[in-house]
């Protein structure tokens, strides 16, 4: 019984780095997969929506019908976020380094919070516009030195930052949507709409969806399976068992743990302005993260 007790309260600690691990697989996946980004996008999100679809309608029958159709406009909306978000941010992988597109990406709660004081017209406290300061300094070491070494390496940066204000926008559509909705219906619906538009997206562009090489198809299966099914669900674990104080600033653990698998697995480097930049945006999402509490300010990126 002890043991018991033991296992239930250390699980969800381990559920959290499991998912902090899977998700900072993803740059390496659609490094590997040597295809377009967008189509590593399509096939991460659509097998795993094929993956999670019995659970999907297996609680439908079980607990209770989709209600009114009306707050489908929420996980469309989300879903079409969603897609932008991953096309943008794989397509990044294309032109900068796997560091910093994570890093970069994940500069959600940044836009969250400009949203929520231009639109919503909430007042932001000085810790806010401190954090804003540390990451808008931070991204600019990591762009200026990048565009100094290579221009497409700052064209891959600009492409990883919209990233992240896709994934603030999804944000705020989800905190609509998960009023009426319950997680997993919203997160499965919200992935079916995103591979159809992925789909689109890829035909729009000519990216050939077949031919690749077996290795490539493996990591398609991988990026899937890993850094999106495994990802996903071991944050949502943690999530319903641990406080989302303690779950959010430790994905932000994901940039710093994808910079690192880079080096062996991608043969990238770490250079001195590089891991300054990325240490002053890591201080300044905390601080805007927190600035924010954590039922307002978005956790890391799960699709980076």
């Amino acid at each position: 019984m002890l043991m018991s007790s033991k296992t239930r309260k250390i699980l969800p600690y381990l559920a959290l780095v499991s998912g902090v691990i899977c998700l900072s697989f993803s740059a390496i996946f659609v490094r590997w997969a040597q295809a377009p980004g967008p189509v590593v996008s399509f096939y991460r999100i659509s097998i795993a929506t094929f993956v999670l679809a019995p659970l999907f309608w297996r609680q439908q029958r079980q607990v209770k019908p989709l209600p009114d159709r009306r707050v489908l406009i929420f996980p469309l909306l989300g879903g079409i976020l969603t897609a932008l978000d991953h096309a943008v941010w794989s397509s990044s992988l294309s032109y900068t380094t796997a560091a910093n597109a994570t890093l970069l990406g994940n500069t959600a709660p940044l836009w969250v919070a400009l949203a929520a004081w231009l639109v919503l017209r909430e007042r932001l406290s000085g810790r806010f516009w401190v954090g804003l300061i540390f990451t808008l300094g931070g991204a600019a070491t990591v762009l200026g030195s990048d565009f100094l070494r290579h221009p497409s390496f700052g064209v891959g940066d600009l492409l990883a930052m919209a990233s992240g204000f896709f994934y603030g926008c999804y944000f705020l559509v989800t905190q609509h949507g998960r009023q009426h909705l319950d997680t997993l219906s919203y997160v499965w619906l919200v992935s079916l709409v995103s591979s159809l538009v992925l789909l689109l997206v890829n035909l729009a562009l000519g990216y050939p969806l077949g031919g690749y090489p077996g290795l490539t198809w493996l990591v398609f299966v991988g990026a899937a399976l890993i850094s999106q099914v495994g990802g996903y669900l071991s944050v949502s674990y943690a999530l319903g068992h641990l406080p989302a104080s303690v779950v959010s600033p430790s994905l932000l653990g994901q940039p710093v743990l994808t910079a690192l698998l880079a080096i062996p697995l991608l043969g990238e480097g770490l250079r001195l302005e590089q891991g300054v930049g990325g240490l002053l945006v890591l201080l300044g999402v905390t601080l805007i993260h927190r600035s924010q509490g954590t039922s307002k300010s978005p956790a890391a990126n799960p699709g980076d």
